[in-house]
C-alpha cells in the first residue's frame, strides 16, 4: 500500500486493517496527541478505553466542524465520518442521512447508528459509515451513489489506513510545528509499553506526570509506564 492514497469511502474501507490493528492504530494517535497537547481541548485524537459496557470510542475533532467517532462493541465495529462541507451533509439534506449511507447497516449497530452523541436533531451526523462484525473477513459501506460529489468524508479516516506513522508525523508537523523522532513514533505505532523516555523524547516540555492518568484512561499498552526505563 506504499503511495496508495484511498480516495472514497469504499477504497477506505478496503485499506483499513483488521480490528484489533485499528484499535492499536487509534490507541497511538491518541496517545501520541496526549503527550504531544497535556491540553485536551487542542487535540484532534482521542481514545476512550471505557466508553461504555464493553465499549471503547475512537475519535477525531478538528475543531472545524469535521469529525470521525470508532465505537469497538463486542458486536464488533461501527465508524462514522463527518465532512461538514460535504454535499453529503445532513445539515444541507433537511436532516436525513444521505441516501443508501446506512444501507445494510446489521442489527447489531442500530445503537450506534442512533446514539445521541453522534446525532443532529435526532438523525446521525454523518456523510460516511464504515461497519464490520466480530466475526466478518471484511469492512462494509453502504451502496452510496457518489457521482458529482467532491467529498464523502472519508479522507478524514486515511490516517488510519497508515501503519507507519508517517500520516501522523506529517500532521504533528503541521499542527503542532514539531518533527517527531521516529524511533518513538515507531515505539508507540507498535503498540509496546511507554517509558517516561519515550514520552519525553516525544515532547520535552511535558511533565511525565502531566499525561501519566490520561495515557492510563486511553488504556495503553502495559498498564502504567515505567519511570527511568530506556528504550
Amino acid at each position: 500500500m506504499t503511495g496508495y492514497v484511498p480516495t472514497t469511502v469504499d477504497e477506505v474501507a478496503e485499506a483499513l486493517p483488521d480490528i484489533e490493528t485499528l484499535r492499536s492504530r487509534c490507541r497511538a494517535l491518541a496517545i501520541l496527541d496526549a503527550i504531544l497537547s497535556p491540553e485536551w481541548e487542542s487535540r484532534y485524537y482521542s481514545f476512550d478505553a471505557a466508553w461504555g459496557i464493553g465499549e471503547q470510542m475512537a475519535s477525531m475533532n478538528n475543531g472545524s466542524g469535521d469529525e470521525y467517532s470508532i465505537v469497538f462493541s463486542p458486536a464488533g465495529v461501527f465508524i462514522r465520518g463527518f465532512d461538514h462541507e460535504s454535499k453529503m451533509s445532513p445539515f444541507a439534506n433537511d436532516g436525513e442521512v444521505w441516501p443508501g449511507l446506512l444501507d445494510g447497516l446489521p442489527e447489531v449497530f442500530a445503537r450506534q447508528a442512533t446514539e445521541p452523541a453522534f446525532s443532529f436533531e435526532g438523525g446521525l451526523c454523518a456523510t460516511c459509515c464504515i461497519w464490520r462484525e466480530t466475526h466478518d473477513s471484511q469492512w462494509r459501506t453502504g451502496p452510496v451513489d457518489l457521482s458529482g460529489l467532491h467529498s464523502d468524508g472519508s479522507q478524514l479516516l486515511r490516517i488510519l489506513c497508515d501503519g507507519t506513522g508517517a500520516g501522523y508525523r506529517s500532521f504533528a508537523a503541521d499542527y503542532y510545528e514539531v518533527d517527531l523522532d521516529q524511533t518513538a513514533l515507531a515505539h508507540v505505532y507498535a503498540g509496546l509499553p511507554l517509558t517516561e523516555h519515550i514520552v519525553g523524547t516525544l515532547n520535552p516540555d511535558v511533565a511525565f506526570a502531566e499525561v501519566l492518568d490520561e495515557l492510563m484512561a486511553i488504556g495503553m499498552p502495559g498498564g502504567a509506564p515505567e519511570r527511568g526505563e530506556r528504550v
